[in-house]
């Protein structure tokens, strides 16, 4: 898979650490060290551990501690909302929103896990009976745009399905992605169930797309970085979703009057990206088994 960002320089917290910067001041926010080869691999090893607990949770208890999760960023909407501002620059109004919308795809998603219902097929001499079972460990890759509500459309369908979330933000964007995953702790969600690795996607986005242990891939990025990611996926007949490239060209020119004539209100609002999430993502992590049920 290509490199998505060349090499960073050495950092005080080892092989390369990036600085968050506020893009509105320039100040920075915090260094984040990229999460190395041999704690991505131990990251596996607690999601494994972990997704194979939490697909014993009953769908009840999940759908409960996902609600609980849900809680806890209403709670921090303004906590979140001023790390989206930190680190991406959005005004402080989207980013309530955006906090906000992630605390809605939680609850609305805590609904999912007692409502992956299979189906009843007759066939001779009997009864075949399907069901929905989580595939395991996914790795979630998102950009710097919206880091937010695109994590919550990856993590949360996934863990209500029963999944075990390793979730990669952007170089520039980790600090939301680190606060939420404290809060699915505090909520009570098993250790090692949403774990943040931050780095480079040449490193760490890599390790997660070439791991035999990862059995899906969500990205949203870049068209080539994402025809590489389904060509290493399909190696593996590894299970993938790609959200790829742009849309809602804006027009940038000086005159602030100018701005206002010619350039529409979508074009500051999507900043170039749009989704429809619908009540069966859940089942697009997870994988149908067949049972026979004989009659007769």
């Amino acid at each position: 898979m290509p490199p998505v960002m060349p090499a960073g320089p050495a950092g005080p917290g080892g092989p390369f650490s990036h600085v968050v910067t506020n893009p509105a001041t320039g100040e920075a926010a915090g260094t984040v060290t990229e999460t190395s080869p041999e704690e991505a691999e131990e990251a596996v090893r607690r999601a494994v551990r972990a997704a194979a607990g939490w697909a014993q949770v009953s769908p009840a208890d999940r759908a409960r501690l996902l609600r609980a999760f849900a809680g806890l960023v209403d709670r921090d909407v303004e906590t979140l909302a001023r790390l989206e501002v930190t680190e991406a620059g959005h005004p402080i109004t989207t980013a309530r929103g955006e906090a906000a919308a992630v605390r809605d795809v939680l609850a609305h998603y805590a609904g999912a896990p007692e409502r992956l219902n299979g189906r009843q097929i007759p066939v001779a001499g009997g009864l075949d009976v399907t069901f929905h079972e989580p595939l395991g460990v996914v790795g979630v890759i998102v950009p710097w745009n919206f880091p937010m509500p695109i994590a919550s459309w990856g993590l949360a369908p996934a863990l209500a399905a029963g999944n075990a979330v390793l979730l990669k933000p952007a170089e520039l964007t980790p600090l939301t992605a680190r606060h939420l995953a404290a809060l699915g702790r505090e909520a009570g969600l098993p250790e090692g169930l949403l774990q943040v690795l931050p780095g480079r996607g040449a490193v760490v986005g890599r390790f997660l797309v070439e791991h035999e242990a990862v059995r899906k891939i969500c990205f949203t990025g870049s068209v080539p970085v994402g025809q590489a990611i389904m060509a290493a996926c399909a190696a593996q007949t590894k299970r993938v979703t790609l959200e790829l490239g742009g849309k809602s060209p804006n027009i940038s020119v000086n005159s602030h009057s100018s701005v206002r004539y010619s350039t529409p209100f979508g074009g500051f609002k999507q900043s170039g990206l749009g989704r429809e999430l619908g009540p069966d993502a859940p089942l697009a992590f997870t994988e149908e088994k067949n049972v026979f049920i004989a009659t007769s």
